[in-house]
């Protein structure tokens, strides 16, 4: 691989939009250029990351960038298929092997003979099955289900899998020989939250796939909307972001997005930011202090503007969002709203007067140190922040 030169942006670009991958972030970049100069190479690859990363893009670049390009390319989601038959599906079988056997039949190894198979969530393999895959790494050889004839392929083979690997070897769940077979090469694949403003773009992406396969008009973000996209943790990643912009697209066509729009669309019954993300200074003030912060205040805000709906007899909750008849939050708590009145004279929460993420910010500070008695480290405590990010923000705020 060191012979390999380095992508040239243009060369990146073009690998981009060849595989309709979209992102600019270095973790992103890296993981393609990286698969573009495996792809010569007959070697192994693991690719691993978390769930709805975009895994499956980097096989596909390895296969089409090789010189097995014109070769089959199959992929096997190794998690789907059941334990009692993984073994045929992998390695074919012979007429009256088992009990529905009723012909012989090919297994992917033979049918991708000369080309590349992608076995995604391979640590959810069988402990025998992986003794058969480790035997085709090593010689090239396998038998059928019920056959004794030994036969030969000649494949490449790319895993993925967003399992901690040496965990599972750790625990028995995984063969020590086969993990350091597969893994001769490792791409990881960014998570969403460290990729940046690359939310923003894939967003956008979306919400225009979106207005044409719906034929609506696009929805567009409010600046704090953006915001918002960036700090949340997306714990499912892409896949998540897409699956909340359709919901979006379709039930906001051609509207801006506000913060209040999006934080109800956003899942509430656990913090996303509960499992720290990856960073590169654990002390205070890190990016995933700020975020955590952030995301405190968005919940809190959230939180009161349910009980601003309680207290006015709101029950857009149970009302289909384009049915509703009654106003939303966002429109209760805008100064021009046709409620403005009924709004003026019911108890508004504190986060109702809050122009700016910032100036909300500093109310849950606020409110975190009046609640534990100007305990400082308490407060951080809650807050789920460092004491130093908190000092920080005390001295920011004038409290």
């Amino acid at each position: 691989m060191a012979s390999v030169p380095a992508l040239t942006p243009s060369e990146l670009q073009r690998v981009k939009q060849r595989f309709s991958i979209i992102g600019n972030s270095e973790g992103l970049d890296r993981a393609i250029e990286r698969a573009v100069k495996v792809a010569p190479i007959d070697l192994s690859v693991l690719v691993t990351g978390e769930s709805g990363t975009g895994k499956e893009f980097f096989p596909k670049i390895i296969h089409q960038s090789g010189a097995r390009k014109h070769r089959k390319y199959i992929a096997v989601n190794c998690g789907a298929i059941p334990e009692g038959t993984i073994d045929s599906e992998l390695f074919g079988h012979e007429k009256g092997a088992f009990t529905g056997a009723v012909s012989t039949r090919k297994g992917y190894f033979e049918e991708a003979d000369g080309g590349t198979i992608f076995l995604d969530e391979v640590a959810e393999l069988p402990l025998t099955t992986q003794a058969r895959l480790l035997r085709v790494l090593e010689t090239g050889e396998f038998l059928k289900v019920g056959s004794s004839v030994v036969q030969k392929t000649d494949v490449r083979i790319v895993a993925a899998t967003n399992v901690d690997l040496l965990e599972a070897v750790a625990a028995g769940r995984f063969r020590e020989d086969l993990y350091y077979r597969l893994s001769t090469v490792v791409i990881d694949v960014p998570p969403l939250h460290d990729r940046g403003d690359d939310v923003e773009l894939l967003a956008r992406k979306f919400a225009a796939d979106f207005s044409e396969k719906y034929m609506t008009p696009p929805i567009t973000f409010s600046a704090e909307a953006r915001r918002m996209l960036r700090l949340y943790r997306w714990p499912g990643n892409v896949r998540q972001l897409k699956n909340v912009v359709e919901q979006l697209s379709l039930f906001e066509a051609g509207t801006e997005i506000s913060r209040f729009t999006l934080m109800e669309t956003l899942p509430e019954d656990r913090s996303p930011l509960a499992t720290p993300a990856r960073t590169s200074s654990p002390a205070g003030g890190s990016p995933e202090s700020e975020r955590q912060l952030m995301w405190q205040m968005i919940m809190t805000m959230r939180r009161e503007i349910d009980e601003l709906r309680a207290r006015l007899g709101d029950d857009s909750r149970q009302t289909p969002r384009p049915m509703r008849a009654l106003p939303s939050a966002s429109d209760l708590l805008r100064p021009d709203s046709a409620d403005e009145e009924t709004a003026r004279r019911a108890p508004e929460p504190a986060a109702a007067h809050a122009s700016t993420l910032e100036e909300a910010e500093r109310e849950v500070v606020a409110g975190a140190l009046e609640r534990n008695n100007g305990d400082k480290k308490r407060a951080a405590e809650e807050l789920n922040i460092s004491p130093r990010t908190l000092y920080r923000k005390i001295k920011e705020y004038g409290l």
